[in-house]
């Protein structure tokens, strides 16, 4: 009863939110970042939290401008709204392959969300958001190897109230947000929240002067309390939310050899300031998500344990197409992808109850997810003539296409005909189980030792299809190369019979065939074709159907927590992480290739297949850490100081015309975090967060690069800062029944490549960001003015090799500012 009396109290400040703090000293927080409720400063874990009280005076409106205020967090979105990166600490993939799944685990009121596109959502009816860095696999289990952020929203109230809002802002900005709670019977309450988000897009296209990154998204949230007795309590939350956009915008950084030939087609490429955020596309690019579902947490209450239970069934359906190669000339304007995820889980957590000397937790979690993912990618009616002007300039030759299509008796005009492409067709089933324990030894009054075990174990069953009308990219270029080679160097026609009775050519013309000609080899004894193999996009997959992973692992935590004082508790210790083999469900996909395997394909193979990976190895990670969390009456300070690795981290790079999913063989960092909060009057109230560390990869011979394989042994891994800090002050004032605040936080982040295989010079960025509200509450209205990025600050999210469009280079601007006014009552 004690506890819901304190989430209770927590969500009657939250729904204050401009409300005056009553006094200077530090408040407690509660948080349930190792599934069991504590205080923010007692908890030996690394965790920021961020209160719903900041996220309303913030405008937070979903975890994308967390990242803001929480400096060890970062969150990039890039070619679709579902395409969104989660990283902690540095660590972190996943995004635009349904088959990688996240090395963060995103979690909702206890529900594991497997996918970004059911996490991107608005931040709905929150109570919360706590970010725990580092490795938190065993109690959170599947995919947690980088951190957690669990999102815990408001409890239905017993007493009827609620709150409605609206918000108006530039680029036509429309929010209107709601939610009322009360009771239905004594011992039965509910809630209902909803929330609509719209607003015009920043970006331009200037092919048809409509707008991109644009927002068009709904939510709602019910929510049903049941507590018969003080014993029991079942809680059931559903919820639904579609997101319908055209997102993302992309702009031009670097306009290559390639770009005359796409406006002598008719097509055109804007070449001004990147952060005018404008770019010329002969089609929108389409966002719509479905994402839903449904979750019972029942808890019973026992002499000296409790139990509980979450059950949860979701299904997403995620399908966006967009421009391919990003012109307005209609080369590709087809990249359709259709995804449909259902996801179930269960836990079971077993919690004693607190008292005496020892605590525990003995739980397990079950997962059952199956993935159906679709990609179909089609030529437009002026791809033909680009691929031919490609091949002039690689050849001097403009009728390369046309003879070849005659010396194999094709008809005119069958290579790269409007229409032909490609489509692959994925199915992931995936089952996984965690066995978890943990328990909290007080040695002494002040001294607790934490051990805990958790047993993982992840099974995948992957079948790929292949369905091709590309007839260039499903010619063999080995073959037809050695049946020239053979008639060159023989006189004879490459019929079975000529090529057994000349042994000794045939192994000859075998071995020269698959050689690129050149000035010192020239024909026969060389494959001129081979200079077309890049010009094959959309080659064959080769399908599967017996794709199978069983991984296991053993994970641990063990931590040592001491109380110097009542204001000073100090901990260190080690804990591990795991996140399971990642499938390439991509036309990326390909058998790997042995060690004297050719990177053209076995001359037997009818696919012609190009060799490059069908999954990751899984990931293991560890961190060693020490920390302090002080706090004093007007004054709170947290610090972590952490050696971090990750091994076999899955990496996904992309190199112009697909991605290279790989392992890079060790990714580490160590660094220091810092959080201070001082409110030395009731009037103020100032925060510092900062990350400070030096991350490296320890290991990546093979890395993909633009031209090939590179090692970046030794280099630092692109997108991640060595230096990120968040400062916060507010400042609450009050005049007769008027009260106020202003608030400000800015943001830092160093400076850092972007990505690896773009240069360094074109894709740099350094992150200077000014955000700001003032607002009043006056006769229980809200009025809230509002601005983000208010200094217009301008960077790359990321940037990659522009499509098929070699030696030119393309990239993700970052929001420009935004601004409005909020108008909120509650009741």
């Amino acid at each position: 009863m004690l506890a819901r009396a304190v989430r209770y109290a927590l969500a009657t400040l939250a729904g204050g939110a401009l409300a005056l703090p009553a006094f200077a000293q530090m408040e407690e927080i509660v948080v349930t970042a190792t599934k069991r409720e504590q205080t923010l400063q007692d908890i030996p874990v690394a965790v920021t939290v961020t209160q719903a009280e900041v996220i309303n005076r913030a405008q937070i409106q979903d975890i994308l401008d967390l990242q803001s205020i929480v400096p060890s967090l970062r969150v990039t979105q890039l070619q679709t709204s579902t395409q969104t990166n989660f990283l902690i600490r540095g660590f972190g993939n996943g995004a635009n392959n349904p088959g990688i799944e996240p090395a963060v685990g995103v979690f909702i009121d206890g529900v594991y969300r497997s996918r970004s596109a059911s996490q991107i959502g608005d931040l709905l009816d929150i109570s919360r958001v706590e970010v725990l860095r580092g490795p938190q696999s065993t109690l959170f289990g599947k995919n947690a190897s980088a951190g957690v952020i669990s999102v815990v929203t408001q409890l239905p109230s017993y007493e009827f109230g609620g709150h409605g809002e609206i918000s108006l802002g530039n680029y036509n900005a429309r929010i209107v947000q709601g939610r009322v709670t009360g009771p239905i019977s004594e011992n039965m309450a509910y809630s209902l929240a909803g929330s609509l988000n719209q607003r015009d897009g920043y970006f331009e296209n200037l092919f048809d002067g409509q707008d991109i990154n644009d927002r068009d998204r709904w939510s709602l949230r019910g929510q049903l309390l049941i507590e018969p007795n003080d014993r029991h309590r079942y809680r059931v939350i559903a919820d639904f939310a579609r997101i319908d956009e055209h997102c993302c915008g992309v702009v031009n950084i670097v306009d290559g050899p390639t770009g005359a030939l796409v406006r002598a087609l008719g097509g055109d490429i804007y070449t001004g300031d990147p952060f005018d955020r404008r770019a010329f596309f002969d089609r929108q690019p389409e966002n719509r998500v479905d994402n839903g579902g449904v979750s019972l947490q029942a808890d019973w209450q026992f002499d000296r344990m409790s139990l509980t239970s979450i059950t949860s069934a979701r299904r997403q359906k995620a399908e966006f197409d967009y421009d391919t190669d990003f012109t307005s000339a209609n080369l590709v304007p087809t990249n359709l992808n259709i995804q449909e995820i259902d996801t179930y889980t269960q836990e079971l957590r077993l919690t004693s109850n607190g008292e005496g000397a020892f605590d525990w937790q003995l739980g397990g979690f079950f997962f059952k997810e199956d993935v159906e993912y679709r990609n179909g990618i089609f030529y437009g009616d002026v791809f033909r003539p680009y691929a031919a002007g490609l091949i002039a300039a690689a050849t001097g030759s403009a009728t390369v296409l046309n003879d070849l299509e005659a010396a194999l008796g094709l008809p005119g005009g069958t290579f790269f005909a409007p229409g032909q492409g490609g489509e692959v067709d994925f199915e992931q089933d995936n089952t996984s189980y965690t066995l978890f324990a943990q328990g909290d030894w007080r040695i002494t009054d002040r001294a607790t030792l934490t051990a805990g075990v958790a047993y993982l174990q992840d099974r995948k069953k992957i079948v790929g299809r292949d369905t091709t009308t590309d007839v260039f990219s499903s010619l063999n270029f080995v073959d037809i190369g050695f049946a020239q080679a053979f008639g060159a160097l023989t006189g004879l026609p490459p019929t079975p019979g000529n090529i057994g009775g000349n042994l000794v050519a045939a192994q000859q013309a075998d071995f020269i065939s698959v050689t690129p000609c050149s000035p010192a080899n020239p024909p026969p004894a060389c494959n001129s074709l081979l200079a077309l193999y890049p010009l094959q996009f959309l080659a064959p997959i080769i399908p599967f159907d017996d794709g199978r992973s069983n991984d296991s692992r053993m994970n641990y935590t063990l931590r040592l927590a001491f109380e110097v004082n009542e204001n000073i508790n100090i901990y260190g210790g080690v804990s591990t992480g795991y996140k399971s083999t990642s499938w390439n469900l991509s036309r990326d996909s390909r058998p790997f290739g042995g060690p004297d395997a050719s990177p053209l394909g076995g001359f037997d193979n009818p696919f012609y297949a190009r060799y490059g990976t069908r999954f990751a190895r899984p990931e293991k990670s560890t961190v060693y850490e020490i920390g302090l969390k002080a706090q004093w009456e007007t004054l709170a300070l947290n610090v972590a100081i952490f050696d971090q690795e990750i091994k076999d981290f899955q990496s996904n790079i992309f190199v112009g015309t697909g991605f290279v999913l790989d392992n890079a063989g060790k990714q580490s960092t160590e660094g220091v975090e810092v959080e201070l909060m001082y409110r030395p009057t009731p009037q103020w109230e100032l925060g510092f967060s900062g990350t400070f560390m030096n991350p490296v990869y320890d290991s990546f011979p093979g890395a993909q690069g633009v031209d090939g394989p590179v090692d970046l042994s030794g280099e630092r891994p692109s997108g991640i800062h060595r230096q990120s800090i968040s400062t916060a002050a507010t400042w609450y004032w009050q005049a007769g029944q008027i009260d106020g605040f202003v608030r400000a936080d800015y943001l830092y982040e160093s400076n850092v490549r972007v990505v690896s295989n773009v240069p360094e010079l074109l894709a740099e960025r350094q992150v200077n960001m000014l955000n700001a509200s003032t607002g009043i509450t006056v006769s229980g209205w809200d009025v809230l003015l509002w601005g983000r990025n208010i200094t217009g600050n301008d960077y790359l999210i990321s940037a990659f090799p522009t499509v098929a469009q070699a030696g030119s280079f393309s990239g993700y601007p970052n929001a420009p500012r935004t601004y409005g006014v909020t108008l909120r009552r509650a009741f």
